[in-house]
């Protein structure tokens, strides 16, 4: 019984959704390129840095139910959203683009996909590091023991 008990704690509950979307997002990205044949844009490689990495750590994390990973897990993401959410701007307003265009490969302002007229890839890769970081600011310090 200790084992549920512990696994029920809110800070256990936060890092293993944290960990899902970071899977979801990890294998989302994986099926649009490796399926779907969508080739990734330079701003789109770079948040793949930043969230690859992440499900990883939160797996670790969720698994040693070891609520420290927030310092590693939480620059990554809000790094990682900073940049999904410039690239969504370059995509979304007319002008927007960076000072230094793409030169090879797909152009960052290109959009495989358009649901609903917002969504695009950097908009849920934007909304997965939002919920991972909204995770992580929730989670609680551990109490030290003095």
């Amino acid at each position: 019984m200790g084992n549920i008990e512990k696994n029920l704690k809110p800070q256990g509950f936060l890092l293993y959704v944290a960990w899902i979307v970071s899977l979801v997002a990890m294998f989302g990205s994986l099926y649009f390129s490796e399926i779907k044949g969508f080739i990734p844009c330079e701003l789109c490689w770079y948040q793949r840095i930043f969230m690859y990495p992440l499900a990883l750590i939160l797996g670790i994390g969720t698994f040693q139910n070891d609520s420290s990973v927030k310092k590693f897990v939480l620059p990554l993401a809000l790094v990682g959203g900073s940049i999904s959410l410039m690239h969504y701007l370059e995509q979304k307003i007319p002008g927007f683009g960076g000072i230094k265009p793409c030169v090879s490969g797909v152009p960052c302002s290109s959009e495989y996909i358009n649901w609903f007229g917002f969504i695009t890839i950097p908009f849920l890769a934007l909304v997965a590091f939002v919920i991972i970081a909204c995770c992580m600011f929730l989670i609680k310090p551990k109490k030290s023991i003095e």
